[in-house]
Parts: C-alpha cells; structure tokens; sequence
C-alpha cells in the first residue's frame, strides 16, 4: 500500500496508489465522512460490468456520493501509471515546479537530457500558462498534472524570463525520477533533496547521509515532495532517528503507531527544508523529525494531506483507493487540514535562511 499522495495524477499527474493499513471512520479536515463500504462498491462495480456498463463509473458514482475528499477510482492504464510512479518512472517534460514569493509559479529544477532542458528552459524561469491556462496561484500538485498530462502527447508552455515572454512547445517522453540528489554547499554541509519517496528512496537517503563528511550538517529538502510509498518515508526518517515513534493513526478505533528503526545518525545538525507542496508522506517525515527535536524546519507551512488511502481492486480490473484514516505526528498534531507550522518562517531566499539556521546549529564546515 501506498500513502496518500499526489505524485503522479489525481490531483497531479496520477496520484501514486496509496500506502497504510485499513479502516477507520475517514474524515477531510474537520468534516466527517461516511465511510465507503468496500463490499457496496465492488457490488456497485459488478452490477454495471453484468449490464454491459462500465464498472469504473459506477464505483465513482458511489465515491463521489461518498463526499472522500481523496477518494478516487482508476482504470487498469491509470493504474498501471501509478505503479511504475512507485517504480520511479513518469511520463512528463522534465520539470520541477515551486511556488516563488510572489505566489507565482517558477521552475525549480530542470532534468538533464528531458525535453525542457533540451529546449533551453532554465531553473528560475516563471510558468504562467499550460496549454493556454493560466497556473499563476494554483496548486502546484495541480501544475504538475498539468505538466504531466494523460491525453495528449506535446504540451505548450508559456515562459518568462528577464522580462521576456515566450511560448514553448514540448513533447511529453517516458523519463525516470531522481527521488534523490545530493550537493555539497559552501561550508561543508550536505544538501539532500527529496523530491519523492519512490521505491528504493529511504535506502538512498541513508547512503547520501552515510557518505557524508563527519560532522557535517545535512539540508533535508522537502519542498515540492508531494509524498510516496509510507514504508520509504519511515525509512528516510529513521536515518536520523535511533528508534522510537514516528506517526500514529486510528484503525476501527484502534491506535496503530509506526516506529523508526535502532541505530539512525543522531549527531549530525538537520535542517527541514518545506513549503506548501511538501505533502503527505513528506509531511510524517517533517513530523517526526520536528516533534522529536531531530531537526529544525524552515521554510512555508506543509500542505495539510495527513490522510490516508487504501486501494482494493473491484471486479473488472479498475481500482478503487478509500481514505481510510489520517495520522497524527508524535506529538498528537493532526495535519490533514492544518499541515506544519515549521519552526522558521521563511518565503524567498529559503534555501539561505536555512542554511544560516544549519550553521547556526553548530554544522561541522
């Protein structure tokens, strides 16, 4: 199972499938909701495929009555989509987006060899249209879907750089994640960026940490995760932990609690880097971290998706993913709704500010 993410497309570009154990009464924020029955819906689904209908639409019918906020149903292609997202593989241009001070959205990162780069777009260029709409203040989960689209093979991008104003045309191509990067910053540290808790992702992490100079101080970057595979983000968390709690969550009524593994680096200074796409997954991972003293965090407030989603295969073949509980970090606060305040506010030149803090802590140069 998957936590509840954005990843690929559900409200991005296919939302991965989603990651916990089943079943609690599920709420959004502070509106309850009427649990899905799972039986009612496989019902639903095998009714409309014995009438010729399509299955996948009756079972959405009965997930939108359902009023799950992140309630989804997707067919076999779509799903196929997701699991090679877990596998680090998704279909798109080769961009990151962020949302920049000014509440506009800039390019962050631009994948080496992916049609972006190719066509000469650059970090710090400004997206203001997708295919002739406007992103300015969207979500950027929403942007991403946007980017990465399903139905069309070229997408046009309208840019701006330095007061100049263009329109690129680029073909969308199968490219695989770097979950993972690594760079050295000035001084010593190690900056870590996350950009998803794909498969193999904590592992990475742990290397990137292991590899590390003694006693340099690490910048964990989390901004723009917008979650992943749970197991992988218990596994990030752990590097910096040794043992103990990292989330709870509710069950029929019963508290489950996950656990970081014995023997994580607890010396070294950590930095938090977030803002308002870092989401789920990314979110327990800042949780953790933050209530357990472990790292201090900066930047914007998270997102706010601590729910969590279960995904069952109905009977002809499509999948249906159900909220089904939300978790609370280790001090008892409840994200879904409300994300994380992080420690230091800050909004442009985040990545300085953050810095400063980790050098401040004492970071080994």
């Amino acid at each position: 199972m998957v936590f509840a993410t954005v990843l690929a497309s559900a409200a991005a570009t296919g939302s991965l499938p989603r990651e916990q154990d089943p079943e609690p009464a599920p709420r959004a924020g502070d509106q309850a909701l009427a649990p899905v029955d799972q039986d009612l819906l496989a019902r639903a689904a095998a009714e409309a495929v014995a009438d010729g209908k399509s299955g996948t639409e009756a079972a959405e019918e009965v997930v939108s009555r359902s009023g799950d906020r992140w309630g989804a149903v997707y067919d076999k292609g779509e799903y196929e989509t997701f699991r090679q997202a877990l596998d680090g593989e998704y279909t798109g241009v080769g961009l990151v987006a962020r949302r920049d001070g000014d509440g506009l959205v800039e390019i962050a990162d631009v994948r080496a060899g992916g049609p972006a780069g190719r066509a000469g777009i650059r970090a710090g260029d400004r997206l203001r249209t997708i295919d002739g709409e406007r992103v300015d203040r969207r979500p950027v989960t929403e942007v991403v879907g946007l980017l990465r689209g399903r139905d069309r093979t070229h997408v046009a991008l309208g840019l701006e750089r330095a007061g100049r104003s263009w329109t690129q045309s680029l073909t969308r191509t199968k490219l695989s994640t770097e979950s993972v990067t690594v760079r050295r910053l000035d001084g010593g540290a190690v900056l870590i960026r996350v950009a998803a808790f794909t498969r193999g992702t904590g592992g990475r992490v742990r290397e990137a940490v292991r590899r590390a100079p003694e006693g340099a101080g690490v910048l964990l970057d989390l901004r723009g995760n917008s979650g992943g595979l749970l197991h992988e983000a218990v596994d990030a968390a752990s590097v910096f932990l040794d043992g103990g709690l990292i989330a709870t969550y509710d069950v029929r009524g019963k508290q489950r609690a996950l656990y970081a593994e014995p023997g994580g680096d607890t010396a070294r200074p950590v930095v938090a880097l977030v803002d308002g796409g870092t989401m789920s997954a990314a979110e327990l991972v800042t949780g953790a971290l933050k209530d357990r003293g472990r790292a201090v965090t900066v930047g914007a407030r998270t997102f706010g998706k601590g729910s969590v989603q279960m995904p069952s295969r109905l009977p002809d073949g499509s999948v249906a993913e159900l909220t089904v509980g939300h978790y609370r970090t280790p001090a008892g606060h409840d994200v879904d709704g409300e994300g994380i305040t992080p420690d230091v506010p800050a909004a442009e030149g985040a990545e300085k500010r953050a810095v400063a803090v980790l050098d401040g802590l004492g970071a080994a140069s």
